[in-house]
Parts: structure tokens; C-alpha cells; sequence
């Protein structure tokens, strides 16, 4: 898999929280994007007339086409995001990679258990959309958790492949403002989750885990000190 810098066009833009932009990039030379689900992407912008480099877990499913998607959280005074917010249709800016080995090898077998938090669901949108797109069958849940209702990152693309698939099932939990649904931190509930998905009967869950370092640390604790996992069975990666 090549890491060779490849010039992007910005070919669509939509808004899908008021802190977050979708962003899909498409390869000037008309080269497919060869990567793995979960992997992530660097993208070059110009601020105040200098590179800066910024990475993205890719949240669109590899499908052997020029075309990527990121999910950009506009950071406060945060310069990079600030430019990719600000990015018009049709840019041309630099990436490189994609990298990274936070990924869902096919030879693993059992159900998959998603924890993300913000966009860190993005790498998990990938694994989970290019698996139904390869027709693996084996029970996958989905648990994101957000602070308010409106964070609900793909909310109806995640309900409606759920209502699609019957071994899809997603859960969200809401932080900082009441609801109907679950309330609280993904580690409230991560333990919950992962026994019902062993007591399927198809084998022992591998835990997918990505977001900010707190909250991952927090759920790898409960899983591997509080129910004694196993290492290969629990998977992460943070982005701060």
C-alpha cells in the first residue's frame, strides 16, 4: 500500500452536526484509493500561506474508486479544521497515506462490537459498512455515545442499516442532556453489550474501541482488567 503524496479534489461538502463536515476528496489522477477499513488518511491545507497537516480516519467503505470521505470536527481557534471547514468545492490540496492499523481483519471470526464516541465512529462506519458490502453475516453492534441528541453522527444511515440487516443493531448513549434513550458514558454500557453479544452463541466479540485517549482507556479498563478479556480480542485507537 503506497504512502506517496496524491493530490485531492473536494468534490462534496455537507454539514451533518453544526461542529462537523463531511468531506469528499477524489484523487486528481483518477487512481483508486486502496485501503483498509479503519485506516486513516493525511490531508495538507494552507494556513496563513504555510502546510499544515492534519489526519482523518476514512469513514467511507473502500469500493475500488478515486473517492474518500472524512468527517472533520470543527475545533475552536483549531487551525486545520478551521481551513477544511473553509475548503471550497473543487480545492485541489495534497494527501498522503492511507495508514494505519486499526482495522478488522476478515479472518477474524464471532460477532464485532463498535464503541466510538464523536467522530471517532467514523473509522467504525467504515469496518461496519464494508462489511455488510462484502455480505459478512456475523452479528455487529454499533454503541456511540455523544453529548447531546444533535452529535448523533449518521443517526438515520446507522438506524436504517440496522433496520436492513438483522445482525446489525446500534445503541446510543447521550452524555450531557436527557432523552428516552440510554444515558451516560459508552463504559456504562460496553459491559452489557459485549455479554449479550457472547451469549449469541457465535463465538467470543472482538471490541472495536476508538475516540478521544479518556474514553478509550476507560472502556479497555473495563473490558481487560474488570472482565479479563483477552488482549487480541480488544482493539482501539484514540485521536488526541
Amino acid at each position: 500500500m503506497t504512502r506517496t503524496p496524491f493530490d485531492v479534489t473536494l468534490r462534496t461538502a455537507r454539514t451533518i452536526t453544526s461542529s462537523v463536515r463531511e468531506l469528499t476528496f477524489e484523487r486528481t489522477d483518477g487512481a483508486p484509493v486502496v485501503f483498509d477499513a479503519g485506516q486513516w488518511v493525511s490531508l495538507d491545507v494552507l494556513v496563513g500561506g504555510e502546510p499544515l497537516r492534519r489526519s482523518y480516519s476514512i469513514a467511507s467503505a473502500p469500493d475500488g474508486t478515486a473517492r474518500f470521505e472524512v468527517a472533520v470536527t470543527k475545533v475552536d481557534k483549531g487551525p486545520g479544521s478551521t481551513a477544511l471547514h473553509a475548503l471550497p468545492l473543487g480545492a485541489v490540496i495534497q494527501a498522503s497515506g492511507p495508514q494505519g492499523f486499526f482495522t478488522r481483519p476478515p479472518t477474524k471470526t464471532g460477532p464485532s462490537l463498535f464503541v466510538g464516541t464523536g467522530t471517532g465512529v467514523t473509522p467504525l462506519r467504515s469496518m461496519l459498512r464494508d462489511a455488510l458490502a462484502k455480505g459478512d453475516t456475523r452479528p455487529m453492534w454499533l454503541m456511540l455515545g455523544v453529548r447531546t441528541e444533535e452529535d448523533l453522527l449518521y443517526r438515520d444511515e446507522f438506524v436504517a442499516l440496522a433496520a436492513v440487516h438483522e445482525h446489525v443493531r446500534v445503541f446510543f448513549t447521550l452524555s450531557r442532556e436527557p432523552w428516552s434513550g440510554r444515558r451516560g458514558y459508552v463504559q456504562t454500557h460496553v459491559r452489557e453489550l459485549h455479554d449479550a453479544m457472547a451469549a449469541l452463541g457465535q463465538g467470543a466479540p472482538h471490541v472495536y474501541i476508538c475516540g478521544l485517549e479518556r474514553m478509550v482507556s476507560g472502556v479497555r479498563d473495563v473490558l481487560r482488567k474488570e472482565m479479563g478479556l483477552p488482549r487480541e480480542q480488544v482493539h482501539s485507537e484514540r485521536y488526541d
